[in-house]
């Protein structure tokens, strides 16, 4: 009887036994995978638009909200719908300094910019009137190339820099009474499409002032410097030899237009123009 009871008490302290090894192996895969995904979503809060993913990916995707922004300072800011024969659009951003301005894209006729300053530089004339002006950005950049210009020897003077919307009017009418519209086309610009309008533009000459905005001002050591150093401040000759059948315009080595260095080296570098730049349809005359 005794030696039952022993037996017995003996088997059930190894049922016990058995018992108690089972219930840890048990724990120890419970406790393993809830530890494993309470840090994956840890890792995976902040990137939560990509839809749970196991890895983070923080990195791909704050590179991918910068890129956007940088491009559209190298981009045409007009609508997005390009222009039909002849048809003219107005452009989307008029206060970008890389605004593309011609015969297909015109500014709003009511736009004047916000910063418009007179610089320091000299001009054909005295008085302190519209024309004087430019851009706060275009202003110090021609402050710089007049400077970098009398380093070199050449003395340049500002023949006419910003124009209203209602002055551009004014001078389109005088020429067209002048030499008729169709000419008048040639060498000016109907109002809104005027690139002075943009506070970004001056035509320039030297400091006699002789061949203010007339054909004798190109060949001159004044141009030649134009042509040769505008870029290196930001500005191009918008109007280059040879491109009026895509710009729309003579030959007009007076007329420069800021566009910011990145922009303008490029542009002399592979002797383009804006049209050819942005990859538009030559401007119809």
């Amino acid at each position: 009887m005794k030696v039952k009871m022993a037996g017995s008490i003996v088997l059930l302290m190894a049922l016990f036994i058995v018992a108690g090894c089972g219930s840890k192996g048990d724990v120890a895969p419970t406790s393993s995978p809830s530890a494993s995904p309470s840090s994956v979503a840890t890792a995976t809060v902040s990137p939560s638009p990509s839809g749970g993913s196991p890895t983070p990916v923080t990195t791909p995707s704050a590179g991918s909200t910068q890129k956007p922004t940088a491009s559209p300072t190298v981009s045409p800011v007009t609508s997005s719908a390009p222009p039909k024969s002849g048809e003219v659009q107005v452009v989307a951003k008029p206060e970008s300094v890389t605004v593309l301005v011609n015969k297909q894209n015109s500014l709003p006729s009511s736009y004047e910019p916000a910063d418009l300053v007179y610089p320091n530089i000299p001009f054909t004339f005295a008085e302190k009137i519209e024309k004087r002006k430019m851009r706060q950005v275009a202003a110090t950049a021609i402050e710089k190339l007049f400077a970098g210009a009398e380093k070199d020897g050449i003395h340049l003077a500002g023949v006419s820099a910003y124009r209203s919307y209602a002055t551009q009017k004014s001078v389109f009418q005088s020429y067209v009474k002048k030499d008729g519209e169709e000419k008048a086309k040639t060498y000016s610009a109907v109002p809104g499409t005027s690139e002075h309008e943009t506070g970004l533009a001056i035509d320039v000459t030297g400091s006699n002032g002789k061949c203010a905005a007339e054909d004798c001002f190109g060949g001159t050591k004044e141009a030649v410097w134009l042509e040769k150093h505008a870029a290196d401040y930001g500005f191009i000759i918008r109007y280059p030899q040879g491109k009026a059948a895509i710009t729309g315009y003579q030959y007009e080595p007076w007329h420069i237009r800021y566009v910011g260095t990145d922009v303008s080296k490029e542009i002399q570098a592979k002797s383009l123009t804006m049209e050819e730049f942005y990859h538009t349809v030559p401007v119809s005359k």
